[in-house]
């Protein structure tokens, strides 16, 4: 189970968030009003995805035993119309077999972070 914490104060729009032990920092890019000193919502979206692309895949590999040397991810975030749609390119480095590769295409489109975006998720908000 994840959790997070964030923090804004009177600096528009900078963000300190802390999760996992580690903090970062959020914020919007100037052209939106921000300061550009932290990643801007979105990134950490798609750094989410990547994240969790590489890490399942390499897991995946490692337990076949399979010759997977560098995953490399590149998204991009654009909406259409209201919906938003995520592209998602993959290069995958090492002596893999057609096989193998398919079973990785396979094995990218059930990531957690994957099925959580295809699947949508509930919020439920309070306020203290």
């Amino acid at each position: 189970m994840a959790h997070a914490r964030a923090h804004i104060g009177t600096t528009d729009f900078l963000t300190t968030i802390e999760t996992g032990g580690r903090t970062l920092s959020a914020d919007e890019p100037e052209a939106l009003g921000g300061g550009n000193a932290g990643f801007a919502p979105y990134d950490l979206l798609l750094a989410s995805l990547a994240a969790c692309t590489c890490i399942t895949l390499r897991m995946y590999a490692a337990r076949k035993g399979w010759p997977l040397e560098a995953i490399d991810v590149e998204l991009h975030h654009s909406k259409d119309d209201k919906r938003s749609k995520i592209t998602r390119v993959l290069t995958l480095s090492g002596a893999l077999d057609e096989a193998q590769r398919a079973r990785l295409a396979e094995v990218v489109e059930r990531t957690p972070v994957t099925l959580t975006l295809k699947e949508g998720a509930d919020i439920a908000t309070t306020f203290n």
